[in-house]
Parts: C-alpha cells; sequence; structure tokens
C-alpha cells in the first residue's frame, strides 16, 4: 500500500505541475502577444515622432525667441498644435503629443481628443515642463526608449525625443494599454498590470504588499510567490523600454482545473494511511505481541532459565496451541535436564572412582624387584625400612576409593612414594615439603599429589645427575573464594615445547602405553569435582612446574 500511496501523492504533485506549466504557458503566450500588440503600438509612435522631427520644418521657429517675429511664431505653434492633435486621432493608444522648448519655456502639448489628457491636461503639462527643465534627469533621461512617468496617482507610458534644442514626445495611459488584459480570466484574486524597471507594480500595490508578492519574474516560465507560496507569477518585458506586463494567479484558482482529483486523491491517501495505522495495531496486537513473549520465553530459556513460562493472556487459536506446546516442551526438557543430571553425577563419580583405581599398579612390579635385589644383597634392614614404606602406601591405596582425604594423609603418601623411590636411585632423588599448618586439615581429591611425583620419576630422574623434587603449599588470593595453591616443582629437564601446547589445548597425552595419564587424571577429576572452582596450570621455570589451586575446605565435600 505504501508504494501505492506514494504514486498517489507523486501524480497528484505531478498533475499540479503539468497544470501549473500549462496555465503558465498559457498565460505567458497571451502576454507575450499582447505585449507585442503594445510594443508595435509603440513602435507606430515612435515612428510618427521621428518623421515629424525630421520632416515639420516649422520646429525652427520653435527653438528661435518669439521677438524676431511673433506672428509667424505664434502661427506655427497653432499649426504644429493642429497637426499634432489631427494625427493624435490615428493611434488608439495614444493619449497626448508634445514639443517643448526650453529656450522660451513653451510647451506646445496636444490630447487626444478622446483621450484622458483632454479635460484636464494642467497636472501633466506641469510635470513634463519639470521633467524637461531637470537638467540632472534629462542628462541621464533614456531617449531611445519608453520609461514609466508619473503624475498625481496616474502613471503614463513617455517617450521624449530631442531635435535640435526642442524635446517631441507622446504619451500613453497606461490604464488604456491595460483595458484589453483585464478581458483574461485570472480569478478573484488574480491581477494583470504593468511594472517598472524595478518589477515594482503601478497599480494596485497595497495588495501585492499584504501578501508579499515579488513581483520579479523571467520571460517564458514562472514562479511562486507571496505567503506560503499561494501566487503564480508570470510575466514578459517590452522591447520598447523599461517595463513589463506581468499576470499574478492565486494558485486556487489555477487548481479548480482539477475539480475533483486533488480531493480523491487526498482522501485515498488518508485513508490508506489510517488503514496502515489500523493493520500494524491489529498485526502488533494479534501477532507481534505473541511473538515478543514467545521471544522473551526463549530468550530467558537460553540462558538457562528453564522455569520461564509464556504467560497465559489473550491470543488467537494458533497462539494459544503453540503458547501450550512450547510450556509442555519446557516441562518435559526441565524434566528430563533433571534427569540426565542426575545419571551424569552417577557415571562421574563411577568414572571418578575408576580415574583413581588407574592409579594403583604403576611401580607394583619395580617395588618386588628392588626388594628382590635387596634381598641377594642380604641388606634386611632396608628390605624392612622398604618393606614399611610399602606397606603404608598400599594401606593408602586401598582407602583411596574415597573422593577425598585429608591434606595430611596425601603428603604422607607421597613422601612414602618418594621414600620408595630412593631405594631405586639412590644419591639421585632429593625432595622437601612445605606445607602451611592450618591447612594440613583441609580436604583434597586423593593422589593428585603423588600423581605428579610420579611423574617426576618417570620423566625426569636420571642417574647421571641428581633431581631434586619441591612441593610447596600455601594459600592464595587469586579466586574469589577462600583456596590455597599447591605447587611441584622438579630440576629435570621440563616440559617439551610440543607437550607444554597439547596441555594448553587440553589434548589427551595419553597414549598406548598409558604415557601422562596422570596429567589427564588429574586434570578431568579436578573438573568432576570443582567445576570452575578449581585451576591447574603447567610451565617451565629451571625444570617442569605444575601449580594447582584448590577451593580451601575443612569439612569433606
Amino acid at each position: 500500500m505504501l508504494p501505492m500511496v506514494s504514486f498517489l501523492i507523486y501524480n497528484n504533485l505531478y498533475s499540479i505541475d503539468v497544470v501549473r506549466n500549462q496555465v503558465a504557458q498559457s498565460n505567458s503566450n497571451t502576454l507575450n502577444l499582447y505585449m507585442g500588440l503594445i510594443d508595435m503600438t509603440l513602435q507606430d509612435i515612435d515612428d510618427y515622432l521621428l518623421q515629424f522631427a525630421a520632416e515639420e520644418s516649422g520646429l525652427n521657429i520653435l527653438d528661435r525667441p518669439p521677438d524676431v517675429d511673433i506672428d509667424q511664431y505664434n502661427l506655427e505653434r497653432i499649426w504644429i498644435f493642429t497637426e499634432l492633435r489631427d494625427n493624435a486621432t490615428y493611434y488608439k493608444s495614444l493619449d497626448y503629443f508634445f514639443v517643448y522648448s526650453p529656450l522660451n519655456q513653451n510647451l506646445v502639448f496636444a490630447p487626444k481628443l478622446t483621450g484622458s489628457a483632454y479635460s484636464n491636461n494642467d497636472p501633466i503639462k506641469d510635470a513634463i515642463t519639470r521633467l524637461l527643465n531637470d537638467e540632472q534627469r534629462m542628462r541621464d533621461y533614456p531617449y531611445d526608449q519608453w520609461s514609466i512617468f508619473h503624475v498625481d496617482k496616474q502613471a503614463y507610458l513617455l517617450h521624449t525625443i530631442k531635435s535640435g534644442n526642442l524635446y517631441i514626445g507622446a504619451g500613453v495611459n497606461t490604464d488604456d494599454v491595460m483595458g484589453p488584459l483585464d478581458l483574461l480570466d485570472l480569478g478573484t484574486e488574480g491581477r494583470s498590470l504593468l511594472v517598472d524597471g524595478s518589477n515594482a507594480p503601478l497599480e494596485d500595490k497595497a495588495f501585492f504588499k499584504d501578501n508579499e508578492i515579488d513581483l520579479a519574474y523571467t520571460a517564458n516560465t514562472y514562479r511562486l510567490s507571496g505567503v506560503d507560496d499561494k501566487y503564480l507569477v508570470i510575466g514578459e518585458k517590452s522591447g520598447m523600454g523599461q517595463f513589463g506586463v506581468v499576470a499574478v494567479l492565486h494558485d486556487q484558482n489555477i487548481l479548480e482545473k482539477l475539480p475533483y482529483l486533488q480531493r480523491i486523491i487526498l482522501f485515498i491517501a488518508t485513508g490508506s494511511i489510517l488503514i496502515l495505522l489500523i493493520s500494524v495495531y491489529f498485526l502488533r496486537r494479534v501477532v507481534l505481541l505473541p511473538i515478543n513473549r514467545i521471544v522473551v520465553a526463549m530468550r530467558k530459556i537460553k540462558q538457562g532459565y528453564l522455569e520461564a513460562r509464556i504467560p497465559d493472556k489473550p491470543a488467537s487459536n494458533e497462539f494459544e496451541l503453540m503458547n501450550e506446546t512450547f510450556n509442555s516442551m519446557v516441562y518435559a526438557i526441565q524434566q528430563l535436564k533433571i534427569d540426565v543430571y542426575e545419571e551424569q553425577l552417577i557415571n562421574q563419580k563411577a568414572e571418578l572412582k575408576q580415574l583413581q583405581l588407574q592409579i594403583n599398579p604403576h611401580f607394583f612390579l619395580n617395588s618386588l624387584n628392588v626388594l628382590y635385589y635387596l634381598a641377594q644383597e642380604k641388606k634386611y634392614e632396608l628390605i624392612q625400612e622398604l618393606s614399611f614404606y610399602l606397606i603404608g602406601y598400599f594401606r593408602f591405596m586401598f582407602r583411596s576409593h574415597t573422593d577425598y582425604v585429608l591434606l595430611k594423609d596425601e603428603l604422607s603418601h607421597t613422601e612414602n612414594y618418594l621414600k620408595i623411590q630412593k631405594f631405586r636411585f639412590p644419591g639421585s632423588l632429593t625432595y622437601a615439603i612445605s606445607v602451611e599448618d592450618e591447612l594440613r586439615e583441609c580436604y583434597i581429591p586423593p593422589l593428585i599429589i603423588q600423581g605428579f611425583a610420579e611423574n617426576t620419576i618417570k620423566h625426569a630422574i636420571n642417574t647421571d645427575e641428581p633431581t631434586h623434587i619441591d612441593i610447596t603449599i600455601a594459600r592464595t588470593e587469586l579466586m574469589p573464594e577462600e583456596s590455597f595453591r599447591i605447587r611441584i616443582h622438579d630440576t629435570g629437564r621440563g616440559f617439551s615445547e610440543e607437550v607444554l601446547h597439547k596441555i594448553h589445548q587440553e589434548v589427551n597425552l595419553m597414549n598406548e602405553e598409558g604415557e601422562h595419564i596422570g596429567i589427564w587424571n588429574v586434570r578431568r577429576r579436578l573438573r568432576l569435582l570443582y567445576g570452575d572452582k578449581a585451576g591447574i596450570t603447567f610451565f617451565n621455570e629451571n625444570g617442569a612446574v605444575v601449580e594447582m589451586i584448590i577451593p580451601l575446605s575443612l569439612e569433606m565435600r
């Protein structure tokens, strides 16, 4: 509907523009034709003035003092007056002829018998005399053109030529010139008039001032002027002088040529817009609001808020069915998630037990092998000592099915393991354990410290140079809740770049022989037990370093 309404509005504006152009062109052609007739009449008068100045020999008598021959001077004045008056009848728009002698201060004024100047010509004579005696004005006077000449409230078209010292001219009443243009159908508020060279009106000035109409014009086109551009201005300039003829039409009179089209288009456009507004209202109420309620509920569910439901509000049958189905589906998903979560807990516990059991047989055979060689050497005290450590080690392993153990028990188990390994690598292994006393009673997952000590034995110990393992446990402020850090540092060759890259990418490093299972084991267990509350990092610092941050808990979870 919007393209249709836009087209109707555009078509309406285009039609108005076409009508304006046609009306302007029609009136412009009329003005051009009539201005041509005016210019033709003025040209005929000019031709007569030039012919009169060239052929009338008696003009020389008027250009000399009357004292030379007073009778001849008077007879010549009468003759010129009679000739000009008689010839004035041949020119329809002419109002008067005149001849003025500045030398004698004498004006021969010959009004047309049927002209407006015949009955009362004294003001005209006085005005002409003042004009021709004004040297400054006559210095710039356009002798080759007709100009506007005001006498009281009446305007004339005046043309004066100079013959010797005499001024010969003619005057045309502007009312007589504009008479035929009054027949133009310009409406009640339309005007046709003459304007001077500065486009000032010669009549009805108050009307143009009140309506703020600028009468400036361009030939063969139109312009809109006045308050709210309500008036169309058309004009034609005269080729004979510094004046022009202008027609002013009210825009409403022009659009009357389109009697019903504008109203129909306005009605259709208004009706279409109302229909659009009503449609948008119903679309919002019937479709958009129900969809918005569904979207809001879906966003809450996406954020994990499975208790969200679409509120039960009046809607169409289709949306009521959708809402009911959606709420039922979310309820089913919520129940399913609870069931899955419970199943995951069971699986995680089983997985945790399996991970713990993977650690048990790592060094069993190696320990038996050490006992065998000690027995061959008959080192019974060492056999007793090693057996004591093995008993403590396996006693801890047999009870490691629990999820948490005391930190002091985990450290005692780790120390048993390291003492056993010192039998395997005499002179090549040393260790140190440092822990804050208050932390010894907190709970941690079993075997996470001993597991990394075991990794050090596997990958860092060699008989060429001694290896030292340093275990430090202290509080940390890095996590939001109260936590402590376990730092395990050895002086071996450290992690390789490839292994570090895979660790940071959380790639499972365990191969077919079970190597690197400890790293994956501990990381998996921490994630299962603590989620994102615990963390583990690996890096090199004059050897391999493993740091674990674990929430501090003085009670078994």
